[in-house]
């Protein structure tokens, strides 16, 4: 399949400091990540919180200016381009945020929020934005009423739904959608996966999906990269890692999924809690959680090799 964005060796560190005369620490929230998005594909992005899945979101939008590292997208790296030079690649690039209560303008009428993008990428005239904000809306489910009414007006899916019209208005071929359904009732999450399923065979769009629940990338993903403490510890497409996942992360990962009527248990989950991504551990950043870890994982950090075609995972004992 032709790739969309390549990324290759992307970091992004953020420096804290205790006070103004001290050494700075950083936390490396995306530490030297490389995967390629196929066009037309859902890349899902599975971890636990704090794995640097959102970080990693919103940097390969240049929402965050990464530390170190290229991003490729549709064959020019657009890692060092200005702000003005970034300005044509930001209509092509769009993000779904993971709140719809928060990442809605509070104070602005629906047609006010979708619109603005419209007026300042495209410079429509106020009749033709009215036109574009009315398909867009039809779209998602909602009707041509609902673009003079408040965020606050309307449900959590409702909210979402004109979240994810604002993204798609400007027609991007690539969106982020960070956790788009987990702040919703499990009835409206299924009709919003539904829904951004047939708007991306409508478009031809190409998701980046970020998700903690491997439910939905059973359901959503072409292909998934399992993330921990800023790494990627396996990748490939779905039935890769449904089917014949290998690294111990992605199993534990797996094996925490709860199934309802099957009388399936829980069978192990990964033991202890995630370390500080500020003093992430020697070697293997896994290896204080995994029940297969020896000496060699203290050591050495493993690399990202092949195991199959396509099939990649981080670790000294992948089969």
């Amino acid at each position: 399949m032709e790739t969309l964005i390549d990324v290759r060796n992307l970091k992004k560190y953020f420096e804290i400091r205790k006070s103004l005369l001290s050494k700075p620490i950083y936390v490396r929230a995306v530490d030297d990540v490389t995967f390629q998005v196929p066009k037309g594909s859902i890349y899902a992005v599975v971890g636990e919180s704090g794995s640097g899945k959102s970080t990693l979101g919103r940097t390969l939008l240049k929402l965050i200016e990464p530390t170190s590292g290229n991003l490729i997208y549709d064959g020019r790296d657009i890692t060092k381009l200005s702000g003005k030079e970034m300005l044509q690649y930001r209509r092509q690039m769009q993000i779904v945020q993971q709140d719809p209560y928060n990442s809605l303008h509070p104070r602005k009428l629906v047609k006010d929020i979708i619109g603005e993008s419209l007026k300042i990428h495209l410079k429509l005239r106020s009749d033709e934005i009215y036109v574009r904000i009315k398909e867009i809306l039809e779209m998602v489910g909602l009707r041509e009423e609902h673009m003079f009414r408040y965020p606050h007006e309307f449900s959590g899916g409702q909210r979402q739904r004109i979240a994810i019209a604002r993204a798609l208005v400007l027609r991007p071929k690539f969106v982020v959608l960070d956790e788009p359904t987990s702040a919703l009732d499990v009835s409206v999450q299924a009709r919003v996966l539904a829904l951004l399923k047939e708007l991306r065979e409508k478009f031809s769009l190409t998701y980046l999906f970020i998700t903690h629940n491997l439910a939905v990338v059973d359901y959503m993903a072409t292909h998934v990269a399992v993330m921990y403490l800023g790494k990627i510890m396996e990748l490939g497409t779905k039935d890769d890692i449904f089917q014949k996942a290998s690294h111990p992360y992605t199993l534990a990962l797996l094996d925490c999924v709860p199934s309802v009527g099957t009388g399936r248990k829980i069978r192990s989950v990964p033991r202890g809690e995630i370390p500080n991504p500020a003093k992430p551990p020697n070697g293997c950043v896994f290896h204080t959680r995994c029940p297969k870890a020896q000496k060699i994982c203290q050591e050495k950090e493993p690399d990202l090799i092949e195991i199959s075609s396509g099939h990649y995972c981080k670790c000294h004992f992948c089969q």
